[in-house]
């Protein structure tokens, strides 16, 4: 499942979009720890959300594509769509309810394993990797212990919300995955549509199986969830989708590391958690740890990979 390597050169529409996403996807924590509302609602409704609004304009001039993600060779593409959306509402299955459990610097950082977890996948289909990947992962794990250590002796509230952060890392690295794959020949509006469909489908049955309550919430909760549609989902999630098709998804990972000191400067000025000493230790080996392995894998991934050109029909985000 590698892909692609060459790609166009960088716009700065592209940066801009890469700019935002991160400042976008940095209040998410801060947000979901604020809301009153089920974890899994959250989640739900800022997919459902996004996808009422991305559907009317992406029906509307993408018809063609959607047709073409269900006949022949398109059909692989489209089963990527899906598998994101699977893995995103995993993702956010296990994510979304860690924010409420830990700290938000906490639940940031370990869901920014992220880049470690995609090394492994790496290694499973058979790619070999570089010392200095295995270094990183070494110095990310080491910081991620110091990192959840400064929460074990809290409570073991805190500490589940340090388990589900990992695995919620663990899910965003295969929803990257199968979205840079999808991104290769499919456009942002089709791919996130689907995605998102996708994901706000299964956390739907989720929520109803598990009697998740869904509505009643008070205005400053719908408040918290808009800002959470209009922020972290289209403006973050989408962005970085739509860099995809000119950014790999490795360096996405990097920037995505971002959110880690954003999150956690927000919690401290919004929510007044304080980031801990050993916290802040954690997190930056977290940080160099994961810069290692992402930057390792991606200079590894040039030299063993031949350029491929990007297909035509890669559009980009017309919205």
């Amino acid at each position: 499942m590698s892909p692609p390597s060459d790609r166009p050169s960088l716009d700065p529409l592209t940066t801009g979009a890469v700019g935002l996403a991160v400042v976008a996807v940095s209040s998410s924590g801060p947000l979901i720890a604020y809301a009153a509302a089920p974890a899994l609602a959250i989640a739900f409704w800022r997919n459902l959300l996004a996808v009422a609004l991305l559907s009317p304009f992406s029906l509307a001039r993408r018809r063609a594509e959607f047709r073409r993600l269900t006949v022949g060779v398109g059909r692989r593409e489209g089963l990527f769509c899906v598998l994101s959306g699977v893995a995103l509402a995993a993702h956010f299955a296990t994510w979304v309810p860690s924010a409420q459990l830990t700290s938000v610097a906490a639940a940031t950082a370990l869901g920014a394993t992220q880049p470690i977890w995609q090394g492994l996948i790496a290694r499973a289909q058979g790619r070999r990797l570089p010392l200095v990947v295995w270094i990183g992962v070494a110095v990310a794990a080491g910081g991620a212990v110091i990192a959840t250590g400064a929460d074990v002796g809290v409570s073991g509230r805190a500490v589940a919300g340090d388990l589900l952060a990992v695995t919620g890392g663990i899910f965003a690295a295969v929803y990257t995955a199968f979205g840079e794959r999808a991104r290769a020949s499919i456009s942002t509006t089709t791919y996130t549509t689907i995605c998102y469909g996708i994901c706000a489908a299964i956390l739907l049955v989720v929520c109803l199986l598990g009697g998740v309550r869904l509505v009643g919430f008070d205005p400053r909760t719908w408040l918290a969830i808009l800002a959470l549609v209009a922020g972290a989902q289209l403006l973050g999630h989408s962005m970085f989708n739509y860099a995809l098709h000119k950014i790999s998804a490795t360096t996405v990972s990097v920037l995505i590391l971002l959110e880690v000191p954003g999150a956690a400067l927000l919690g401290w000025a919004w929510l007044h958690q304080v980031p801990r000493q050993y916290a802040l230790v954690g997190m930056a080996l977290l940080l160099v740890g994961v810069a290692v392995v992402v930057l390792g894998g991606a200079r590894a991934g040039r030299r063993a990979t031949p350029p491929t050109p990007l297909p035509a029909d890669a559009a980009p985000l017309e919205s």
